[in-house]
């Protein structure tokens, strides 16, 4: 049996959708901002919807968003297995909350989490992550080899060291991890970026998986139009 053919038992998705998105620069939260005539958050939803073994979508929104109504009209796909939760102040906040949602259900025993803003990522992704954490690891994240020299800087910009660009990988979502890894991890109250280092803080294994350049983040009025591209 390969990696890719391990069973996976139940997994659930947490989509984290509650940043403001201010460096867009857009009037509404990032999540929601309109790409072809649909929401950001609603091409991440039906991405995370193919992965193997799914039973269950929480979907992590501002407040004024966490109406089901709503979100339909804006054309996210809800069905029976989403949950929808109100975000944190902080991104661990509002993953936090998504992680207590999916607590309920004993079926899920591996736990992705994903930015909504990295909306065109491949389902081949979700299942590559999926994978390797029901093969054994505490947690995978898909990477991508670092092509730039990586420069390593004072306060005031001056040099102090170069990194090795054949140890570096720049780190995408999903992350996935054994559930009770990923909440033991969260109950350190700690915070972060990134969802790994956590785990990581805690001695769980991470390892990274194939990336996929279509992962990126949409961040800046120039991802917009680099994710419109990638549409046509």
């Amino acid at each position: 049996m390969t990696d890719a053919d391990a069973a996976p038992g139940g997994v659930g998705v947490v989509v984290v959708a509650a940043g403001s998105g201010s460096r867009l620069g857009a009037e509404v939260p990032k999540a929601f901002v309109q790409l072809r005539g649909r929401t950001l958050l609603s091409y991440a939803v039906e991405r995370a919807r193919g992965t193997r073994g799914l039973v269950a979508v929480v979907l992590v929104v501002p407040e004024d968003y966490a109406d089901p109504s709503r979100l339909t009209d804006l054309g996210v796909p809800l069905g029976p297995d989403t949950v929808i939760v109100v975000g944190g102040a902080e991104r661990t906040d509002s993953v936090r909350a998504g992680l207590a949602a999916l607590a309920v259900d004993p079926r899920i025993e591996v736990v992705l989490v994903h930015d909504a803003a990295r909306c065109l990522t491949p389902p081949t992704v979700f299942d590559r992550v999926v994978a390797a954490v029901a093969a054994g690891a505490d947690g995978a994240v898909p990477g991508l080899a670092v092509i730039d020299t990586i420069k390593v800087v004072d306060s005031v910009g001056g040099v102090t060291g170069t990194l090795q660009r054949a140890s570096l990988r720049a780190v995408q979502t999903p992350q996935g991890f054994r559930a009770e890894v990923l909440r033991t991890a969260y109950a350190s109250g700690h915070q972060a970026t990134d969802d790994a280092a956590l785990v990581e803080r805690a001695g769980g294994n991470v390892i990274v998986v194939d990336g996929d350049p279509l992962a990126f983040k949409v961040t800046t009025a120039e991802d917009l139009e680099r994710a419109l591209a990638a549409l046509t």
